[in-house]
């Protein structure tokens, strides 16, 4: 066991109730609104990948919208008609259904289909698409260790779906709303081409949805990674630059049944960290990278550990 793998380890009862083939198909997501920094988690989750050899199936939440772009923009203006709202955030515009049964099926066959958004020109050009368009649906590859999820709703739970139950380690990043909103105006109108007035437009529609269906996500997710910056964001929608990493401090949450959590280690490498609560960490913002791989990294080596387990319990059992 490395010094690492000994940060975490409590037998996954922090993890959901795990059945055979949730166990032998992990499904890992990182959760969290436009602009929350989930790219920057991603990369991190993939560097680890990487580091372990993990052959992973990816899925963006992005492709769970039920409308393109140019028919989005219709559904707004008919709900704005008629005094309704509809945003990104919520399952008037995403397929929460649609979600859980690629996860459920995932966890029992390792099997599944995708596809993929196109928001920009470049992404669109290799496909003779249109940005705002979806790919065709297609399966996943084949013979995947897991399944990484990174979008808006990894823990979503509504009355028709219950998203987050099949998620055997649920990552949240939620900086602070202000610099959430800095960093989505900065990149939807410098990236994704949409002018600062619709940016704030669409930030105002979706409060709602936001509310309901985003936050509560992380009250269930495994850890969460919150941004907090040092520099004045009050008013972030005449904000020009997103506040650099360094600008900045992460809250990192555990939840409360990760009784093992080696928190002086973690101390001692993460220079400047200190605890605001019990099962609570704070760590430079130019340091989050290495708090991810250091925490992250035992727990993805925990349920591969129970997926390689499984399937040689499975095999041995056919050999008898």
């Amino acid at each position: 066991m490395t010094q690492t793998s000994r940060l975490l380890i409590n037998g996954g009862h922090f993890f959901h109730q795990e059945t055979d083939m949730s166990v032998k198909h992990p499904i890992i997501a990182i959760t969290g609104s436009s602009g929350a920094g989930t790219t920057s988690t991603t990369n991190a989750i993939r560097h680890i990948f990487r580091n372990l050899s993990v052959n992973a199936a990816v899925v963006a939440g992005d492709s769970f919208h039920r409308f393109t772009r140019p028919e989005m923009e219709v559904e707004i203006r008919k709900a704005q008609e008629q005094g309704r709202h509809i945003s990104y955030f919520g399952p008037k515009a995403n397929d929460f259904v649609m979600l859980e049964t690629l996860f459920s099926e995932y966890a029992e066959t390792g099997r599944g289909k995708h596809r993929h958004y196109l928001h920009s020109f470049d992404e669109a050009v290799p496909f003779n698409q249109m940005p705002g368009t979806f790919t065709p649906w297609q399966d996943l590859p084949s013979n995947t260790d897991v399944l990484f999820y990174e979008g808006l709703h990894g823990g979503v739970v509504t009355e028709e779906a219950d998203v987050a139950t099949h998620v055997d380690l649920l990552v949240g990043m939620v900086p602070i709303v202000n610099l959430e909103w800095i960093q989505k105006i900065v990149r939807d109108t410098t990236e994704r081409g949409h002018s600062r007035e619709a940016v704030m437009s669409s930030i105002v529609r979706s409060l709602d949805d936001y509310f309901q269906y985003i936050t509560p996500q992380f009250s269930r997710t495994h850890v969460n990674f919150q941004r907090v910056p040092t520099v004045d964001t009050s008013n972030p929608f005449s904000a020009r630059e997103i506040p650099s990493q360094d600008e900045s401090f992460v809250v990192v949450r555990f939840r409360r049944e990760m009784k093992t959590v080696n928190y002086p280690y973690l101390l001692q490498m993460i220079d400047g960290a200190f605890m605001s609560r019990i099962n609570t960490l704070v760590v430079p913002g130019g340091k989050m990278g290495l708090a991810m791989e250091l925490i992250l990294t035992p727990l993805l080596e925990e349920i591969l550990d129970k997926k390689r387990r499984a399937g040689f319990q499975m095999d041995w059992v056919s050999d008898k």
